[in-house]
């Protein structure tokens, strides 16, 4: 069954990748007691999420934050060293913490994976970003196959 708003997350585990390496990050923990914008992409280092999904939260962190948002998580399905080394290459690092879901377990949970096999991707993330306030969902905004609008930083900033 696919979150929806008013729910509270469900928890599993991120690894974030940091000056000693790769560390787990427990999403009750994670979640508790802040406004977190959290987005998914289908992958790190694709077109759509390099070009425009990434770059968009990067630029419009300040904005972000200055509207309530404590802070902002990108996730994807791959593996912390990916998604180190694409936060590095697009200038997130003091501005959007890269969340690896590695197996999926994340995306699986909130019920929002989808197949990108057609692609050589095996099962992903949907394309979606969330405002979630002490780990209730307080806004989920999916994105239809193909689409980027309503996950953006733009629109999450006319929800705040």
């Amino acid at each position: 069954m696919t979150i929806a708003k008013g729910d509270s997350l469900p928890s599993t585990t991120f690894t974030k990748m940091t000056q000693n390496g790769p560390e787990p990050v427990g999403s009750d923990e994670y979640f508790a007691r802040r406004t977190v914008a959290i987005f998914s992409v289908p992958g790190a280092f694709t077109p759509t999420c390099s070009a425009k999904h990434l770059p968009g939260f990067v630029e419009k962190a300040d904005a972000l934050k200055a509207k309530g948002v404590d802070e902002i998580a990108c996730t994807a399905v791959n593996d912390v060293f990916v998604m180190g080394a694409w936060g590095k290459s697009a200038g997130a690092d003091d501005k959007v913490t890269m969340l690896a879901d590695g197996n999926g377990d994340f995306a699986k949970a909130v019920g929002l994976t989808m197949d990108g096999s057609k692609f050589g991707l095996g099962t992903r993330g949907q394309r979606f970003s969330m405002i979630v306030k002490d780990g209730i969902v307080a806004e989920l905004n999916v994105e239809e196959p193909g689409d980027y609008k309503v996950s953006s930083a733009d629109h999450m900033l006319g929800q705040l």
